[in-house]
C-alpha cells in the first residue's frame, strides 16, 4: 500500500498556530518550516551543502519544467532527484498546477488534464492526473502533489466552480495512480476567496484521506489582506493531525500571518529571487544593496544574523560585488535570505512551544515598521 500517513505530531498549539513535525522517506521535517525552491533540480546560484547550511530542511522542485527538461525517466535512470541534484533531505515536488496559472498562454485544459506546449521547443506535455503522479514517482520525491487546477483571481464563478470541481476530480484519480510506498500524496484545495467553495473542496479532499493537504490559488491577484482574512477559515476546513501548507507564498509578514492561521508549510522563489536582484530581508526591513548609501559601509547585512554571508561580508563589499555584476553577490545574499527565512521560522517554532508566539510576531513586525 502507498504511503497513507505522514505521522503528524502536533507538540504544542499557540492560538491557532501549530509547532509540530511530520515525517518522509527522507527524515522528519519540523513545522512551522519554509521550503526553498529548485525549480529545476538546483537553487539557482548555491550548492546542496550552502542551501543546507541555511537551516533549510526541505527543498521543492518543479515537476513541469523537470518533466521538460531533462525528463522524469532520465533523472529516474541517474537514481532519482535526490542523487541527481545531491540533496539528501527531504523533496517536495509541485503537480505542474501552478503552471496552468502562469502558462495561460500555453495550455488547454479538459476534463482529462491539461495539455502543454513546451515554453522551450513547443513540443507538447499531456498532464493528467495519472502522469502527474508517474512523473513524479520518477523523480522521487518525498511529497508529491495532485494536479489541480489554478484559477487567476478574479475570474468568474463558473470559471472558479469548474476549477473546484475538476481539482477534487483530478484529485481521485491521482490517489488511484499512486503505486510508490515511500511518497506522500499531499491534495490541494482551491477555491480563490470563496469560503464557501474552499469548504466544499476541503471537504471533498478530507474525505479521501490524503495524507497532508495544501492551500493553492493564493498570491495569485488577490490582495495581501483579502488572503489573510481568508486564511483562518480555510486553515480550519483542513484536519488537525495532518500537514497544512499554502503554496507559493513568500512575504516574511505574510508567513507570519499564515503561521497565526494554522499553516505549517511554505514555499516561495521570493528569498532567492530577491536576493538575485540585490534585495536582502533583515531583521530592520528590506536592505537594496545596489543604493549608493551602501558604498563603503562595513556593517554586515544583519547584526542579529549569524549566517556565514553576515560573519564574513560587509555591506560594501556586497555594494561593489552587484555595481560590478560579480557571480558571488548574487550568491550571497541568497544564502543570507535562506537563513533568514530558516531563522523566521525557527522563532516561530521556539515561540508556539513556548506560548509566545503573539509576542515573537509583534516584535518582527515592530522590526519591519509593521503593523501588527
Amino acid at each position: 500500500m502507498p504511503l497513507r500517513n505522514a505521522d503528524f505530531q502536533l507538540i504544542r498549539r499557540d492560538g491557532n498556530a501549530r509547532r509540530g513535525s511530520f515525517l518522509t522517506a527522507h527524515g522528519r521535517v519540523e513545522t512551522p518550516v519554509f521550503m526553498p525552491v529548485g525549480t529545476c533540480a538546483t537553487v539557482k546560484g548555491l550548492t546542496p551543502e550552502m542551501v543546507h547550511a541555511t537551516g533549510a530542511q526541505i527543498l521543492l522542485a518543479n515537476t513541469y519544467h523537470l518533466a521538460i527538461r531533462p525528463g522524469d525517466a532520465l533523472i529516474r535512470q541517474m537514481g532519482g532527484l535526490h542523487a541527481f541534484m545531491n540533496w539528501q533531505g527531504p523533496i517536495l515536488t509541485d503537480s505542474g498546477g501552478f503552471q496552468v496559472f502562469s502558462l495561460a498562454e500555453k495550455r488547454k485544459i479538459t476534463e482529462e488534464g491539461v495539455a502543454f506546449r513546451s515554453h522551450i521547443d513547443g513540443s507538447l506535455l499531456n498532464l493528467t492526473p495519472a502522469k502527474a503522479v508517474e512523473i513524479q514517482e520518477n523523480l522521487g520525491s518525498d511529497i508529491a502533489m495532485c494536479l489541480d487546477e489554478c484559477p487567476p483571481f478574479g475570474c468568474d464563478e463558473k470559471a472558479l466552480q469548474g476549477a473546484v470541481n475538476r481539482t477534487i476530480a483530478w484529485a481521485a484519480k491521482c490517489l488511484d495512480a499512486q503505486k510508490r510506498e515511500d511518497q506522500l500524496l499531499f491534495a490541494i484545495v482551491q477555491g480563490a476567496t470563496d469560503l464557501g467553495l474552499r469548504g466544499y473542496c476541503a471537504e471533498r479532499l478530507v474525505a479521501m484521506d490524503f495524507p497532508g493537504y495544501a492551500l493553492g490559488g493564493f498570491s495569485v491577484g488577490e490582495t495581501p489582506e483579502q488572503m489573510a482574512l481568508a486564511l483562518a477559515p480555510c486553515a480550519a476546513f483542513l484536519p488537525e493531525n495532518k500537514p497544512r501548507y499554502l503554496m507559493g507564498v513568500g512575504r516574511p509578514i505574510d508567513l507570519l500571518r499564515a503561521v497565526e492561521a494554522g499553516i505549517d508549510m511554505f514555499d516561495c522563489v521570493m528569498p532567492t529571487r530577491n536576493g538575485r536582484n540585490a534585495m536582502a530581508f533583515v531583521h530592520s526591513g528590506e536592505l537594496r544593496l545596489r543604493n549608493a548609501c551602501h558604498r563603503g559601509q562595513t556593517a554586515p547585512l544583519d547584526p542579529l544574523c549569524s549566517c556565514y554571508t553576515c560573519k564574513n561580508y560587509t555591506r560594501g563589499y556586497l555594494h561593489h560585488l552587484f555595481q560590478t555584476e560579480e557571480m558571488l553577490g548574487p550568491t550571497l545574499v541568497s544564502i543570507h535570505n535562506l537563513s533568514y527565512y530558516a531563522a523566521l521560522m525557527k522563532g516561530a517554532r521556539d515561540a508556539i512551544a513556548a506560548g509566545t508566539y503573539g509576542t515573537y510576531m509583534q516584535g518582527c513586525l515592530e522590526g519591519w515598521g509593521q503593523r501588527p
